[in-house]
């Protein structure tokens, strides 16, 4: 084991977006920081990468909403080269193949929304209002907990401090009404499909917003806690417009080179090819972390920017740890369902619904070809018992309608981000695995497009296709999880990843988490990052006060 020449204040495994962030806030603070990334690019799962002569796209994460507008300033991204464009509306949802004819269009305004949906019922148009309003209600409560750590209300950080953020939390719920009360009780505990049906009658607005509710999310949209998944992807904004989403130009990889640039800006080391093999726990201290290669970096601290289950299972030693603890996180569930393609075009596709191969507003919108919760229920089904499912849910964005610079000029590239499929494909078809099935299930991908859009499968010149196992090989996501563990009750705030060490460390001294396996969860948000380091931070200020 080689030994290492310099000792670093805080050493960052995963250079993935929470990482950076979380490495430029130490360094801001003084902290002589480094960052070992195993890939050949920093960005982790947020990058931007040619996948066919001439087209890149973002690989994995593919658009933006969640990305905090705190961290967005505070590492003055937008001076880095960060340019985020609105979408021109939300959501486009051609229905002609299983719902009898016509589209739903989502976004652009109440009143755009209202008329579109009146089209298919005009109790729901009536609805929408008091809909949109309860969700602005909860998000907004919610929304002012993402930069707060969870109280200590349990374990070895439990006590007098810990009762009282437990007692200031309280009291922004109860600034809600009884309604609002129980309407955070609904969204948290509820299905989607519970919530939706109540206030709403027609399948294609229900399709519309029960969607978020499966994204990343291996379920039903009738599956207890989904709600919360459908309420996790409204707490975004983009350009200051709250419950957004947009394209970063240059694709998600924009973000993440931003981040790098404050990092490098701020004197943080950035490595890539530098995989971790082990944590180096001494004297009961996370003291340093040993590479594949044989080379030792040591850190002060070791903040880990990784799935939990991939940093307590393989790099820190088990001896290290106590056994119920260890138990939980084996536990940790794990695996989103997710086929992640992108696709180069020729042309745009041609909806049935909405004819034309010019671009037009619809193709800038997040396509969503998944016509009720129905529909995406039996996908669940099929994925759950077969692999995966025959009639698949697609979300399609061609990003190169508002970014020319992914694609030659007159030619796009499509994002598809594709469900349901089985996270472990052998428990379903003895046998098999991802890399034997993935083209089988990237053709039929593309013939589910091809469906709403005739002209899709012959406009495809070149695709990658990323399955739940390419997408844990790749990106260290286990199970292909994109949120890096499901965000179900047991697994959200104090409790994420375990209860007792939802605080950002670990129960090793010296060892922290900062990636989307703490609160407040997945999506390119930054968050974890943000708040990890103000623990961290705060951990050493209470070290020199004594």
């Amino acid at each position: 084991m080689a030994s290492a020449s310099r000792r670093f204040d805080a050493v960052v495994v995963g250079g993935g977006h929470n990482g950076l962030v979380c490495a430029a806030y130490l360094a801001g603070a003084g902290l002589d920081v480094c960052v070992l990334e195993r890939r050949a690019v920093l960005g982790g799962a947020a990058v931007t990468e040619e996948f066919h002569p001439g087209f890149r796209n973002s690989t994995a994460s593919y658009t933006v909403s969640l990305l905090n507008p705190k961290v967005i300033r505070d590492l003055d991204l937008a001076a880095h080269g960060l340019a985020v464009t609105l979408r021109p509306f939300a959501n486009f949802l051609p229905l002609a193949t299983e719902a009898g004819g016509g589209y739903l269009k989502v976004g652009g305004g109440l009143a755009a929304t209202q008329a579109e949906v009146a089209r298919h019922s005009r109790r729901d148009a009536d609805a929408l209002p008091g809909y949109y309003a309860m969700l602005d209600r909860v998000a907004g409560v919610l929304r002012d907990l993402l930069l707060t750590t969870p109280p200590a209300i349990v374990g070895p950080e439990a006590g007098v401090a810990g009762l009282l953020d437990a007692w200031k939390l309280a009291r922004r719920f109860r600034a809600l009404d009884l309604a609002g009360q129980r309407d955070v009780l609904d969204l948290f505990t509820k299905s989607a499909g519970d919530v939706l049906d109540r206030w709403f009658e027609s399948a294609p607005i229900k399709a519309a917003f029960g969607f978020d509710s499966v994204v990343g999310n291996f379920a039903s949209p009738y599956t207890p806690g989904s709600a919360y998944v459908l309420l996790h992807h409204v707490f975004g904004e983009v350009n200051g417009q709250a419950g957004q989403w947009g394209h970063a130009r240059g694709g998600m990889g924009a973000i993440t080179q931003a981040m790098a640039r404050e990092c490098a800006r701020r004197g943080v080391t950035l490595r890539t090819a530098a995989a971790v093999a082990r944590v180096v726990v001494k004297a009961g201290r996370a003291c340093a972390v040993e590479l594949e290669d044989g080379d030792v970096v040591e850190g002060r601290r070791i903040v880990a920017n990784v799935n939990p289950r991939l940093l307590f299972e393989q790099l820190v030693p088990a001896e290290h740890l106590d056994p119920d603890f260890l138990a939980r996180i084996r536990a940790y569930k794990c695996g989103s369902g997710t086929f992640r393609m992108n696709v180069a075009l020729s042309e745009l596709p041609d909806f049935a619904v909405l004819p034309g191969r010019q671009a037009q507003p619809h193709h800038g919108s997040g396509i969503v070809l998944a016509p009720s919760l129905a529909y995406m229920e039996q996908a669940y089904f099929d994925a759950r018992t077969r692999g995966w499912s025959t009639a698949p849910i697609v979300e399609m964005l061609i990003p190169s309608v508002v970014d020319d610079s992914l694609a030659p000029a007159g030619a796009h590239v499509a994002s598809l981000f594709c469900q349901h499929v089985h996270p472990d494909l052998g428990s379903v078809q003895p046998g098999r695995d991802w890399d034997d099935a993935r083209d089988e299930v990237a053709d039929l991908m593309i013939d589910t497009v091809d469906r709403y859009a005739p002209n899709f499968r012959a406009s495809v010149v070149g695709r990658r296709a990323l399955s739940p196992q390419d997408l844990e090989r790749e990106f260290g996501l286990v199970g292909g999880d994109i949120f890096h563990g499901a965000l179900t009750l047991d697994q959200l705030f104090a409790a994420r990843p375990v209860l007792g060490h939802g605080r950002y460390r670990a129960p090793i001294p010296g060892l922290y988490l900062c990636g989307s396996g703490t609160h407040p969860g997945g999506g390119v948000t930054g968050v974890p990052g943000h708040n990890a380091a103000r623990e961290i931070l705060r951990d050493l200020r209470r070290r020199r006060d004594r």
